[in-house]
């Protein structure tokens, strides 16, 4: 690994003066820092036959916060100069408005290194990448008549940043991220369904796109689109429902892992507020969220604030027991900080986010958690939902499912939603099987406008009673 340069310098700035000048800003306040960040990326989309989208972005710029109570006051700038960091200075200043706080303990130090610091836009060469995803093109094609359409995407950045403190921490991280996608569209007739599949890291290209990863990727995405072209409509009633393993986690991280962030339960806005001790999930079922997993897509060596992040348990056996927080809303609630300070870049301000989201393994075989229902559906894996965080009322769409027939798999099934409330949906998991699995890492997740990398993961996990939408006739 390569050292870190400072960025700050590099734009002509000494660290020192933005120290002094975030220092001077913060008079009064009780938190704050500087957070600079240079970022380049890369999109490149093959669709129908042809290269349809190369794109490559580069940017720089800072955000300057101060924070005093309950208010925080934020500027931000593409332009990184002594100036501009006065000018937010200047800004963020009145925030603290002769409160006399005392400024908040900065964060601890951490040597944690989860990933490189390679930047996947460099590597591999341009006409290489647009090669790969011709040739993966080519090569569905190839695997069955069926193939009517593919989509192969790839898309890589790295985000470097610097954060400087007014008690004269400095910290910095480069931040490799990767995505490879694949769509296949498989049609008889007039029908024609799709399937996909994606992967990714925190890492370079390399093991992503050698010939037995996107080859599985790939196959994978075929394998969908064939299910889901023999799949019979959806029951509609209420249902014992198996979650398979992996990215069916984000099922909790929607319905359950919002309503465990800091910042709503201080305002009282989720279902969770006040529950803290109290038993909100079957026993059997734990909860953690966890930053710390090398190379996942939601990992981080520290938050966005300079926090290093750890593995927090949310839900230990029914149990809450803890909630995701950044600095300001940890001192508020009178906890301590877990880092999940994030933001989507220097533009937004920092809020309580989850990184990896996972519920644990438990000790029962898959096999005999399927075994265990009479007549209900197996979820293999979901597409886009919508949840209130308020109530904890959700609604997924199901983009694999099968009928559960006498403790056995039977017909694949489309247009299956599930609907359910995630707070009492935790109370009617029966089973929780022993093969926990991690996503493939391709989730980013969404609030007030903000989206970031996430990681999702739990075993097979069995949920009685649970309302699916169908289109059955």
């Amino acid at each position: 690994m390569t050292a870190i340069s400072s960025l700050l310098d590099a734009a002509g700035v000494s660290v020192g003066r933005a120290r002094d000048t975030l220092a001077a800003a913060l008079d009064g306040a009780d938190d704050g820092e500087i957070f600079v960040e240079e970022r380049s990326s890369e999109a490149l989309v093959y669709d129908n036959g042809r290269l349809r989208q190369a794109s490559f972005d580069s940017g720089r710029g800072f955000g300057m916060r101060a924070v005093a109570g309950e208010t925080a006051a934020y500027a931000h700038s593409t332009e990184v100069s002594a100036a501009a960091l006065k000018r937010a200075a200047d800004t963020v200043s009145a925030v603290a408005g002769g409160r006399g706080g005392n400024l908040a303990l900065p964060p601890a130090g951490t040597n944690i290194r989860l990933y490189g610091d390679e930047n996947p836009v460099d590597a591999p060469a341009f006409k290489a990448k647009s090669a790969l995803l011709a040739e993966i093109d080519g090569w569905l094609r190839a695997r069955d008549p069926r193939v009517r359409q593919v989509t192969v995407s790839l898309a890589g950045e790295r985000q470097s940043i610097e954060i400087v403190r007014p008690d004269g921490q400095v910290l910095r991280d480069h931040r490799p991220l990767v995505r490879f996608n694949v769509s296949v569209v498989a049609g008889t007739g007039e029908r024609q369904e799709t399937g996909s599949y994606g992967i990714g890291g925190r890492t370079a290209y390399d093991q992503w796109i050698a010939a037995g990863s996107w080859q599985a990727v790939a196959e994978e995405a075929l394998r969908q689109a064939l299910v889901n072209l023999e799949a019979a409509p959806a029951p509609a009633g209420e249902l014992d429902v198996v979650l398979g393993p992996g990215w069916p986690g984000i099922l909790l991280h929607e319905a359950v892992g919002h309503g465990l962030e800091g910042d709503f339960n201080r305002k009282g806005q989720s279902a969770f507020a006040g529950l803290m001790g109290e038993r909100v999930a079957a026993p059997g079922v734990t909860v953690i969220d966890d930053g710390t997993i090398e190379q996942r897509r939601g990992s981080l060596n520290f938050d966005d604030e300079g926090t290093p992040t750890s593995s927090t348990t949310l839900i230990e056996d029914g149990i809450l027991v803890g909630y995701m927080q950044d600095r300001q809303n940890a001192r508020l609630m009178g906890h301590s900080p877990t880092g999940n300070g994030r933001r989507q870049s220097y533009a937004h301000i920092p809020m309580p986010r989850m990184t990896n989201t996972i519920m644990l393994a438990g000790p029962h075989e898959p096999d005999e958690i399927l075994a265990g229902v009479r007549h209900g559906l197996f979820a293999r894996s979901f597409g886009g939902g919508q949840v209130d965080i308020t109530s904890g009322k959700f609604v997924f769409s199901c983009t694999e499912a099968y009928l559960i027939e006498n403790g056995k798999l039977g017909a694949p099934v489309k247009g299956a939603m599930l609907i359910g409330n995630g707070p009492d949906a935790l109370t009617r998991v029966r089973m929780v099987g022993n093969d926990m699995a991690l996503d493939p890492g391709i989730g980013t997740c969404g609030k007030q406008g903000q989206g970031v990398p996430v990681g999702v993961g739990q075993p097979t996990i069995r949920i009685d009673a649970l309302t699916v939408g169908g289109t059955a006739g």
